[in-house]
């Protein structure tokens, strides 16, 4: 999303400091209002001056935007709608973890709460018969990774999530020797397959297409069927 260290490969605020050069310098300032998780595809806020981020900031502080995300998972759950009510803090504050962003499920964590849709249940032949699903995700609260934890703690963890999929192991090993064909074979996608496809504020509303990534995985035409997203307009800038 934005610049770490020095030397940090490419993010979105470099190339919308590109995209947005007359802006800034006719004293213009970029703020992201919202963020999302490295290899999460799908719609980022952007406010083009101070006044602007002051008020969607202020705004998103008192919850007002409506957030949406599509996920694949790994699984059919019983129950097309159901909501994952369980707070959450960093794994590393309750025990040893290699990986220092991880999260999990505690009961000393911030409250959390994660509705979630079920739109469409499928196989996939070229993976022995093994069932996945098409999900929607409406996350009442804004924790770090809380979509992906939260669907993990289900017992459906997103496809090609590296660190609460089936082994967080992938994700030391993509860390140390990058993409390879093992963990393509136990991950499937070469990232987490989850998409901020929905956000509004006040009269505003902005969705997003699935990425090809998701479309491949799932069928194209069925994605723009169940998931009613094949003629979304692409996001703007404010």
């Amino acid at each position: 999303m934005h610049p770490s260290v020095p030397g940090n490969p490419p993010t979105l605020l470099d190339g919308l400091e590109s995209l947005c050069a007359y802006e800034l310098a006719c004293g213009g300032q970029l703020s992201l209002i919202n963020r999302l998780d490295r290899e999460t595809s799908g719609i980022v806020l952007v406010a083009k001056n101070k006044a602007a981020a002051r008020e969607l900031s202020m705004a998103m502080e008192r919850r007002e935007f409506r957030k949406s995300y599509h996920a694949l998972v790994w699984g059919w759950p019983d129950d097309d709608r159901y909501t994952v009510d369980a707070p959450i803090l960093r794994k590393g504050e309750i025990t040893p973890s290699p990986i220092w962003v991880r999260q999990m499920v505690h009961p000393d964590g911030k409250a959390s709460q994660t509705c979630f849709e079920v739109e469409q249940r499928f196989e996939k032949p070229t993976t022995n018969g093994e069932r996945f699903s098409l999900i929607r995700c409406i996350p009442e609260t804004g924790r770090m990774h809380q979509i992906r934890v939260h669907a993990a703690h289900a017992g459906f963890p997103i496809v090609g999530d590296k660190i609460y999929g089936p082994d967080e192991q992938c994700y030391l090993d993509f860390i140390e020797d990058g993409w390879t064909d093992r963990l393509a074979k136990t991950l499937l996608m070469s990232r987490q397959a989850l998409h901020a496809s929905g956000f509004g504020w006040k009269e505003s509303d902005w969705s997003c297409p699935f990425p090809a990534d998701m479309c491949d995985f799932i069928g194209e035409s069925a994605v723009g069927k169940d998931a009613n997203l094949s003629g979304a307009k692409p996001p703007r800038l404010l």
